[in-house]
């Protein structure tokens, strides 16, 4: 199925869900509301695979993209060098599989095509079920590609959500901040003085951007597993470790507590809406939370609400007083992404639920929001420590703070 297509099942799936919820009103018993809630909430979890499945689409044709350019600096086709045992090097099944999985298959050579076909079974004349009819012989068969258990990790690291600022070193860096706001010009007499008391004179502040450091802890590996292995394991652990160390930077950056540790953003936020339930939001509660944020802020390139996928499920089915969603699909077609109020949705998975005391939604400009990056994320392999065994880690600094408070608010359940 394609992009497109994926699109056009998305937007079935949107409407058809939406004629479930139409379906409940005050006449409505409850088994036959739970059930259209239930069928609604299956709909628009199919919705979000969907989304992930185009998203993935997407990337995969990008990737290929850029693999059928080529380098211009190493031959291919038919003027490619064909490196085998007629040359000394043999190919081995661990290093075509790796290529063949990291690029299309058109890159590999007809003896590494050989190779690879030649490494997917093998088959026995004698008996495999028992041990000593032949089962001995037949090797433990594992699949060529791994599993790896997905959670996303949330947007705070993104440049696209936040401002992002890139230092090659730790030291502090000092932002210099003013709130002019509540000052007004007054009315001038003629031929009289300019009062001078220094009563309005502007005062300036300064927010601290640090460097706080986080490491993954040495993850070890034997040498016969680096060996042995299809897998490049130095690869898969890296790829896993960049993983944790964004879990953790984008924890950080939502829920920091500012105590020698990043000022989370809803740590940082200013307080907009204290919600009447513990568990649940209301559609006024959403609209009163955008104008408790000044109109210079909502007009920014950067705002935007922010919230769990969980909080987001239950906002998915409220409604304004005409019986208009609140939240919209957006134009599938364009790629128009879905919004709330007529505002984007960040879904970050560090902020809290719908739970009592909980900061549950935010909603401002994170432009407001500024993220440290020091240096490159750092993922190190230790051989002569652990020879002949092998281990990696990795490492990751930054900090996060917020200029002005009053730029984000935040729904705070009862």
């Amino acid at each position: 199925m394609n992009i497109k297509e994926l699109r056009e099942k998305q937007a079935r799936i949107t409407a058809q869900a939406r004629e479930r919820l139409d379906e409940i009103n005050a006449n409505t018993d409850e088994a036959r509301a739970a059930e259209l809630e239930t069928a609604h909430d299956k709909a628009m979890a199919e919705f979000d695979k969907l989304d992930a499945q185009i998203k993935r689409a997407e990337k995969q044709a990008e990737m290929e993209a850029r693999a059928n350019e080529g380098d211009p600096r190493r031959p291919n086709g038919a003027n490619a060098e064909q490196r085998g045992t007629d040359d000394g090097l043999k190919i081995e099944y661990r290093e075509v599989f790796a290529k063949a999985i990291c690029g299309p298959l058109e890159n590999l050579s007809a003896e590494e095509r050989a190779v690879l076909q030649k490494g997917v079974a093998e088959f026995r004349a004698q008996t495999a079920g028992t041990t000593t009819a032949g089962g001995y012989t037949v090797p433990t068969e594992l699949m060529n590609e791994i599993d790896i258990a997905m959670k996303a990790w949330g947007p705070m690291y993104d440049e696209a959500i936040c401002t992002v600022i890139n230092t090659s070193s730790g030291n502090p860096m000092k932002l210099p901040t003013v709130d002019d706001t509540a000052v007004v010009a007054v009315a001038h007499t003629e031929g009289t003085a300019l009062t001078d008391d220094g009563g309005s004179d502007v005062t300036f502040g300064q927010k601290s951007l640090d460097a706080y450091a986080f490491d993954t802890e040495f993850v070890r590996w034997s040498w016969e597993l680096d060996t042995d292995s299809i897998f490049s394991m130095e690869a898969l652990l890296g790829n896993l470790l960049g993983e944790r160390l964004a879990r953790i930077a984008n924890s950080q950056l939502t829920v920091g507590t500012g105590s020698s540790a990043p000022n989370g953003v809803a740590t940082a936020s200013g307080a907009g809406v204290t919600a009447a339930s513990a568990t649940a939001i209301t559609s006024d509660e959403l609209i009163n939370l955008v104008h408790s944020v000044d109109p210079a802020y909502r007009t920014a390139p950067k705002v935007r609400f922010m919230m769990n996928d969980t909080t987001l499920s239950a906002v998915r089915k409220l409604k304004d007083g005409q019986g208009n969603y609140l939240w919209q699909m957006g134009n599938i077609q364009g790629g128009v992404p879905a919004s709330l109020l007529g505002y984007p949705i960040s879904i970050n998975q560090a902020m809290a639920g719908l739970t009592t005391g909980s900061r549950s939604v935010l909603f401002g400009d994170f432009g407001k929001y500024y993220v440290r990056k020091v240096g490159s994320t750092v993922i190190g392999v230790m051989r002569e420590r652990f020879w002949p065994d092998m281990g990696i880690a990795g490492l990751i600094r930054f900090d996060g703070e917020i200029t002005n408070s009053a730029a984000i608010k935040r729904i705070t359940m009862a």
